[in-house]
């Protein structure tokens, strides 16, 4: 069961319900209706039904009862099922079972690939040092998280220092000039050449990082070092580091890398003769031999117009979210992108699927407290959504919200719930 919680609550409420449902033994089909409690019945029918040995728990056929035999899905070919009756015509809706039709949509295929999963370069960034100087601090370390405007180290240097000093000489000056030249005392001409100071050196202690806010408190400071503070571009993880306290630095040495790992690239390696199927925006479906069990899920946003002229290949680049990060940069993948195939395919929602012993099963609606577990054949996933190869039609009731609870009911008896008669 996909939600231990919820699923024990489902297995709760039908296992009471069902324990104060009907508790007849073994009878015919003349002993109850199709609701299972409706102990009359048509005359010409039940003559027939009386050579049917039902299952008097449950009021379905006895070789069709989910609940009494669910060892019996694993023999299920596609299209065949096992009956699972609800305590009651409001069960489902006591659980939050919900159904809807199985709906019909373009059939796609699939161009299948080798990728290599990188960081996002998009969200890649290399923290530099606009000047040279020595690491005062180092504030972070390989791993951590940090938010963008965070700062990641302090470095201190003389050209700091005197840029720093310039801006607010310059401050000084300019205030002074404004005072000045209010009282008439300055002629225009000093004035501005005093701003125009002011702007050019603010603009240099801008460009080592410095906010004009700094700038301002800087102004009205004491003479404490003065350490450039440097940030981080955007939140994101440390991913490389060579940021080491008491290092001296160059201008443009690079102290840390940081990724943004919540959207990876895959590059994908298309072959020559698949290029004429593949388009920017197609769905991608990535597995990493590392989580075989785990599929990702991407679109591809470039192609490259050149096809490499020894391995008569093409690469191509898929967006993948990847909002854990579980994907690592350097892993390589199998890929594949799906593609339309021409003609129609039928589609229910990812959660309407329950597995059992490695049977894919649907619950297909029948009356209000009885389903059918049906085996289904599975083609491709095509985001929250699978493709039903065989087993079902169009149009047929099925859960879509909550299903598990109608598989733990259909797995009862595993618990010493089945039929009172067993």
């Amino acid at each position: 069961m996909r939600t231990a919680s919820i699923g024990g609550i489902a297995i709760l409420l039908l296992g009471f319900a069902l324990a104060a449902g009907c508790g007849r033994k073994g009878g015919t089909a003349t002993d109850a209706g199709p609701a299972g409690h409706d102990h009359g019945g048509e005359a010409d029918t039940a003559a027939v039904a009386a050579e049917v040995e039902m299952c008097g728990e449950h009021a379905v056929p006895e070789a069709e009862c989910g609940i009494c035999d669910p060892d019996a899905i694993a023999g299920l070919a596609p299209g065949e099922g096992l009956k699972v009756r609800l305590p009651a015509g409001d069960s489902a809706a006591l659980v939050g079972v919900r159904t809807a039709a199985a709906v019909t949509g373009p059939a796609l295929a699939g161009v299948e690939c080798l990728a290599e999963v990188v960081f996002n370069q998009n969200r890649l960034a290399r923290v530099t040092v606009p000047v040279g100087g020595i690491v005062k601090s180092v504030e972070v370390d390989l791993g951590a998280r940090v938010g963008a405007g965070q700062t990641v180290a302090r470095v201190w240097s003389a050209a700091i220092a005197d840029a720093v000093a310039r801006a607010v000489l310059s401050h000084q000056t300019l205030a002074r000039e404004l005072r000045l030249r209010a009282e008439g005392i300055t002629p225009a001409k000093d004035l501005e050449e005093a701003e125009a100071a002011h702007r050019a050196a603010c603009q240099q202690a801008r460009t080592l990082g410095f906010s004009d806010r700094e700038i301002e408190s800087l102004s009205h400071g004491g003479e404490e070092p003065i350490y450039l503070e440097v940030r981080a571009p955007f939140a994101g993880e440390i991913v490389e580091r060579a940021a080491v306290q008491g290092a001296l630095v160059e201008p443009g040495t690079a102290l840390f890398s940081i990724a943004d790992r919540s959207v990876v690239w895959a590059l994908l390696s298309l072959p020559e003769t698949a290029l004429p199927q593949v388009r920017v925006g197609q769905e991608v479906r990535l597995v990493v031999d590392a989580l075989p069990a785990r599929e990702f899920a991407g679109r591809l946003t470039w192609v490259s117009a050149q096809v490499d002229e020894r391995t008569r290949m093409a690469q191509a680049r898929a967006e993948v979210p990847d909002p854990e990060g579980r994907l690592r940069s350097g892993m390589f993948a199998r890929a594949r992108v799906l593609t339309p195939r021409g003609g129609e395919a039928l589609f229910v929602p990812d959660a309407a699927v329950q597995r059992v012993n490695g049977t894919a099963l649907v619950f297909v609606r029948l009356a209000d407290d009885l389903y059918e577990a049906r085996a289904v054949q599975l083609g491709d996933r095509v985001a929250d959504r699978w493709e039903v190869v065989a087993g079902l039609d169009p149009g047929e009731p099925v859960a879509v919200a909550h299903s598990f609870a109608l598989k733990s009911q259909l797995l009862l008896s595993r618990l010493g719930a089945g039929c009172a008669d067993d």
